[in-house]
């Protein structure tokens, strides 16, 4: 897939979706409910978890530790999951602040998706890799402002066996926000695979992946 070629999302949902384990209800809600706690800006203990979800801790551990993509401290807290870190554990080009807290993203697509699961709105400072700034104001459904309004986003079809390495490196590392369409795509010229969004385009595929892995939760949330 390149810059040039009509991007299918549910195609690339289906490939972003089979990196990721399927979840059932308690994974559903062990999974929201880390992301917000983890919003607070401190470390999350499996007992906390543990403790919200009334279940036993080792269940708990036992799903995490099959997890791809979940960092801990030397105390085997959680201060990173699926995209949101707190500050002390990593600090990318990605600026998310919610609820008056400051978070770190791992790349451009998680503010995106993020506000709704944490259900709130979020203001991003994002640098390109040539470092110009993009500043966005993201909702639960919407992104309600741009600075600059030609911002578009790069993209990379996760590999699946890259994701359970290190998926920082091997797929993060690859999105990014840019001023200009003109901008990303000489940056993608140099990067094969890697193919760019419309921030609508990037937000409906974040938007559809909550829906597929939280769709009891989110909905049960609703009632």
């Amino acid at each position: 897939m390149t810059g040039n070629e009509a991007i299918n999302l549910d195609q690339v949902l289906t490939v972003i979706l089979n990196c990721f384990p399927s979840l059932n209800l308690l994974e559903q809600r062990l999974s929201l409910d880390l992301y917000r706690l983890l919003a607070q800006g401190e470390p999350v203990s499996r007992d906390v978890l543990a403790h919200r979800l009334a279940v036993p801790v080792e269940t708990v551990k036992q799903i995490l530790d099959r997890w791809p993509g979940v960092f801990f401290d030397s105390q085997q807290r959680v201060v990173g999951y699926w995209g949101l870190s707190i500050p002390t554990a990593y600090t990318g080009p990605h600026q998310f602040r919610i609820n008056n807290r400051t978070l770190s993203t791992w790349c451009a697509w998680d503010t995106l998706f993020l506000p709704q699961l944490l259900g709130g709105e979020a203001q991003i400072e994002s640098r390109s890799p040539g470092g110009d700034k993009v500043s966005l104001v993201v909702s639960p459904s919407r992104v309600e402002r741009i600075e600059p309004a030609e911002t578009c986003m790069s993209f990379l079809l996760p590999d699946e066996a890259g994701v359970q390495k290190d998926i920082v490196t091997t797929f993060c590392h690859f999105i990014h926000f840019f001023p200009s369409r003109q901008a990303g795509e000489g940056w993608i010229a140099k990067h094969p695979g890697v193919f760019l969004l419309s921030l609508e385009d990037a937000l409906s595929l974040g938007l559809k992946k909550n829906e597929k892995q939280y769709r009891e939760a989110l909905r049960s949330e609703a009632a």
